[in-house]
Formats: structure tokens, sequence, C-alpha cells
């Protein structure tokens, strides 16, 4: 076949393709072709440019911050958000986290959640229930007891998740934070306790809120946080946030503290060997929290808003 002939049959099957949304079936029918010519004839026309595919991004997607944010981090995926408010954009992280988890749930899920989040509780409450069954599992991984008006939280976060997806909830009976190490040893001698914390090996999901060294007043409320001398003490030494109320510093490396013999939960550790670890955060006080999340490789999905990525990208 002379060139200009298969260039001219490459259209004429890239049209009818293409423009007149024929299936290759139906191309190979009237054109008197076999199915696999006209699947290489499609694939040739792309290679002679024939067919150019265009990719028109809607207002709001902000596919290009997400692959610099997955280059420079090294991250599994990345989600940017568009918001009105770059100070709280939480409803739209909520709502685009509750449409990932809603999307990529996997048959028999372990989803690890953190307590005391407000992103979170956006999430859940933007989420739409799943209709099939998943056999999923949903692993408290920071200790939900505390104020009782605040402690509802909590078990909203977990019980909920686990409704909306057909899944079964496991509790983790403490505070996040207790007294001493020593009420911490006692604590971990409870039978419920450790079913719950030896599930956290199991885990495959992640969802876990960025905190900075500055409790939320979600968190300051619920009794779960550390005192204003002990807060000032983590950041003497470097930190900048943290996960679960593992503290950090900027380069992601943990901040190791007496404090951590007091948490009742997920370690930074065992949050690194998870399939996917979702951090899910954005607004100005958290940027270097958030940075030294990325930095320290504790979570490899982000989902954030787009002042936030461009931040953790043009400061590095």
């Amino acid at each position: 076949m002379a060139r200009i002939d298969e260039l001219r049959l490459m259209t004429k099957v890239a049209r009818l393709y293409y423009e007149r949304d024929y299936k290759q079936t139906d191309i190979a029918d009237q054109l008197d072709l076999s199915q696999a010519t006209v699947s290489r004839l499609l694939k040739k026309a792309k290679g002679e440019r024939i067919v150019r595919t265009v990719i028109s991004v809607p207002a709001g997607a902000y596919p290009d911050l997400e692959d610099q944010l997955q280059r420079t981090y090294k991250l599994k995926d990345a989600i940017v958000v568009d918001c009105v408010q770059k100070e709280d954009p939480m409803r739209e992280i909520g709502a685009a986290a509750a449409y990932y988890v809603e999307t990529t749930l996997k048959q028999g899920e372990v989803i690890g959640i953190s307590s005391w989040s407000g992103t979170l509780l956006a999430m859940v409450d933007a989420m739409h229930p799943i209709s099939r069954q998943t056999e999923a599992h949903v692993v408290q991984v920071l200790g939900g007891m505390g104020n009782p008006a605040a402690e509802t939280h909590a078990n909203r976060l977990t019980g909920r998740l686990a409704t909306l997806i057909n899944g079964e909830v496991h509790s983790l009976p403490a505070p996040g934070v207790v007294g001493s190490a020593e009420s911490m040893r006692v604590m971990l001698e409870d039978q419920f306790i450790q079913k719950t914390l030896a599930l956290f090996a199991n885990i495959t999901l992640a969802l876990v809120g960025i905190g900075s060294v500055e409790p939320s007043a979600l968190l300051a409320s619920s009794g779960n946080s550390f005192s204003p001398q002990e807060l000032a003490h983590l950041q003497t030494q470097g930190a900048v946030g943290d996960i679960c109320l593992r503290f950090y510093d900027g380069q992601g490396e943990p901040v190791s503290t007496s404090l951590n013999d007091r948490v009742i939960g997920l370690r930074l550790e065992q949050l690194r060997n998870i399939q996917r670890a979702v951090g899910i955060a954005g607004g100005e006080r958290k940027i270097p929290a958030i940075r030294g999340a990325l930095r320290g490789g504790w979570i490899n999905v982000l989902i954030t808003d787009r002042y936030t990525a461009e931040r953790l990208l043009t400061e590095k």
C-alpha cells in the first residue's frame, strides 16, 4: 500500500471512530477490514499525529499542581481542590476525601482513621452510602475518649464511616493522651485495647489529619492534648506538626520525647508501612506540618487545597 493510501485509510478509520463514535467492529464491517487492522490503524494514526488528544481541564481542577506534588514529594497520588477560603478549606478538602474513599475502596479494606480531626469529620459528612457489601473494617487509630461532649466526635467519625461503607467498626476504648507512662502501661493491659492495637498491622488505608503543634480547638476541648509547657518543649525540640499526636520536625524526623510514652495510638513507623497513607489537611496554619509530613514520607497520598499546594511547591 502506498503511503498516501495508508494515510488516507488511517484518516477514514479515525474519523469514523472519534467523530462518529463507531465501534471498531462496526468500522471493520463497513470497510471490510479485520478488527486487528482497525486497531492497528488507530494506533498508527496517533503516531502520525492524524489524531491528537487534547484534554480540556475544567475549572477547579489542578492536574499540574497534582503532578508537581507527586514528583517533588514522591507521592503515590495527590488531589488538589479549589476553595473559597484559603485559611479554612476544610469543607472542600473533606468532600474530595469522601470521593476518594468512595471510588478507591477495595473489598476487605482495613481503614485506619484518626479521631480528632475536623477535616475527617467533614469527609464523613460528605460521603454517600456504599450499597455493595465491602467486608471492610474501620479501625480507630488514636484514642477517642475524653471530654464527653468532644468524645461524640470520635465516635461519630468511626461509627458513621463504618455504617456508610457497610463495614465493621473497631473502637479504641482509651484516651489519646494519658497522664503518665505508668498509666499507659496499665491501660495497655486491657484486652479490648490490645485487640484494636493488634489490628494496626492489618491496615491497608489510613486516613489521617495533620496537626500543627498548637492544637485545634476540637483537640484542645477533648482533653487529648498536651499542656502549654509540654507543647513549648516540643517546639524547642524543633517540632512543627503531628500525625496521631506523634510529632516530627521540619524535615520530617520524629521528635523523640517522653511524651510519646503517653500516647495511645498509631506510631509513625507503623504509618509508613501502610499501603495507602492519606494525609487530609490544608490551610495556612498547617503548611509547615504538611511539608514535614511529606518530607518524612509519613504519607504517600495528599488531599489538600490549591493555596497550600502552591506554597508546598514554592517554599521548599
